[in-house]
């Protein structure tokens, strides 16, 4: 939790005890159905939260801004953004039912209300949204096919509606074939913890 207030000082009250309730929420909920390895829960804070957090430090959402989590699994990225932005609205979709339903009770118990779910492929979701955000679930061309019918036309934020991703590793092939509408920003330039030294936030505007 302290590596939450580090980097996001500005945190309101609610913000900071919905962020610290997360802990004992996700090993309880891990215990019943595995949504995060078990070896990597006890990094909650730095690997899920605050990887999570990585795509707030890129961009802040303007309040009305449309976001779907496409493949969320636990409910990442999608539950810290839905705590760090209340005014904005997160969609979480994933195929596992077992790993939605952990994302409702999780969200219902934080007591948020601008997060909706459903379960299903990523193919039959048909509405529109700002962006779309996600954490490794596929590479990024499938992604961007997938996901480009989801797009909304209409703009509201400081940067063009899209995809953003959160990948790590070489990602150079990955990037080509949307290479000329893509910006691969390192977390290390917002992180100084070790675990970041790789990892990136992929836009791609759409």
């Amino acid at each position: 939790m302290e590596l939450i207030l580090k980097y996001f000082p500005e945190l309101s009250e609610k913000q900071t005890e919905q962020f610290r309730q997360l802990d004992s929420l996700y090993h309880d909920w891990n215990a019943k159905i595995n949504v995060i390895s078990r070896k990597d829960i006890d990094n909650l804070y730095e690997h899920h939260v605050l990887h999570s957090l990585g795509i707030a430090e890129f961009t802040r959402f303007k309040s009305g801004t449309e976001i779907m989590d496409l493949g969320t699994g636990g409910g990442f990225p999608g539950i810290p953004l839905a705590i760090m932005f209340p005014d904005c609205h997160f969609h979480l979709v994933d195929s596992i039912g077992k790993k939605i339903k952990v994302c409702m009770e999780v969200a219902r118990e934080l007591g948020l209300e601008n997060v909706t779910f459903r379960h299903c492929r990523a193919e039959e979701e048909k509405a529109k949204f700002d962006f779309v955000v996600s954490r490794a679930v596929m590479p990024l061309a499938d992604l961007v096919k997938i996901v480009r019918k989801n797009i909304s036309p209409v703009q509201h934020n400081a940067i063009p509606n899209g995809l953003i991703c959160l990948k790590g590793g070489e990602l150079e092939k990955e990037t080509n074939p949307v290479k000329n509408r893509t910006m691969v920003t390192p977390l290390k330039e917002f992180f100084t913890e070790e675990y970041f030294a790789t990892k990136k936030v992929v836009y791609v505007s759409l």
